[in-house]
């Protein structure tokens, strides 16, 4: 199991390209089953944005070390995911081991191919269901429950990928990413439970190359009609800072508390019930 970089220096964008091409290979084993499948976390970034070389304070996204994948819970049904499973273990990917030597059933591990790991998430299925728990699916394979998952499933884009895969093997296939405005969503609620330097600067990369309001990603209309606050998020320049390693990203605010404020209406989606989350921001 490797760790996770502290900064940007960390990443290597070989790195990244690897994890792209094992996404490549993963959708050629997986075929059929795509469509139940959603690529989240480091990877979308990179997918997402173009990543030629642009005026401003980023160019390039730093990149990721794994693969992480969003399940639908259609795949529950009638144990699909037991296909799924399946189709993994016969292209050499198992659980891979934290630092006690423990496997980990949530994370795979493709055992050839430069030690690439990959990450399940599932939404919760039912309202006992808690974030951070696992939803065991066999005796070797879990998800991780992922409250706000199923945005990604409402709010994805398909993209091609097309190039060798991690096994060296030419392919091109479709496959769906997580959309702006689920990725946000998403990323600032694992902001909010882990407060990561990398989480900051996911959610400031996406903003700043998107350069799209909040009510551009989602619509500027809820189900019930009217808008709802539940999060107030304030994000520290120098947590973003610290990942880029610079020494000011905005010298004139050097001394403000605040980098991003989420502070105004937003729409509003359904998570457990009738609860509701909402978000949305602007840049300072």
């Amino acid at each position: 199991m490797r760790q996770k970089p502290e900064t940007a220096s960390g990443y290597d964008s070989q790195v990244v390209e690897n994890v792209k091409s094992a996404c490549l290979y993963l959708a050629t084993i997986l075929g059929d089953l795509i469509s139940d499948i959603v690529v989240v976390g480091g990877l979308v970034p990179y997918l997402m944005i173009e990543q030629k070389s642009k005026k401003g304070i980023i160019e390039k996204y730093v990149g990721t070390m794994d693969l992480d994948l969003g399940l639908s819970l259609g795949l529950l049904k009638k144990s699909r995911y037991r296909e799924v499973s399946k189709r993994l273990r016969k292209a050499n990917l198992k659980p891979d081991k934290n630092e006690q030597g423990n496997e980990t059933f949530q994370r795979w591990i493709m055992t050839d191919s430069e030690d690439i790991t990959v990450d399940f998430l599932i939404n919760p299925s039912n309202i006992t269901d808690k974030g951070g728990n696992l939803q065991n699916l066999e005796h070797d394979f879990a998800a991780v429950i992922t409250p706000g998952l199923f945005l990604a499933f409402k709010d994805k884009l398909k993209v091609t990928i097309e190039g060798l895969t991690i096994k060296g093997e030419r392919a091109k296939r479709d496959i769906f990413i997580c959309g702006a405005g689920a990725y946000i969503l998403l990323k600032a609620l694992a902001f909010n439970n882990r407060g990561e330097n990398k989480d900051a600067y996911d959610l400031y990369y996406i903003l700043r190359s998107k350069n799209l309001a909040i009510r551009e990603l989602f619509g500027a209309n809820t189900e019930e009609g009217r808008p709802l606050v539940l999060y107030l998020f304030v994000f520290p320049p120098i947590l973003i800072n610290r990942f880029l390693a610079l020494i000011k990203i905005f010298p004139e605010r050097s001394n403000q508390d605040t980098f991003f404020s989420l502070h105004s209406i937003a729409p509003v989606f359904p998570i457990y019930g009738t609860a509701k989350i909402g978000i949305t921001f602007s840049v300072l």
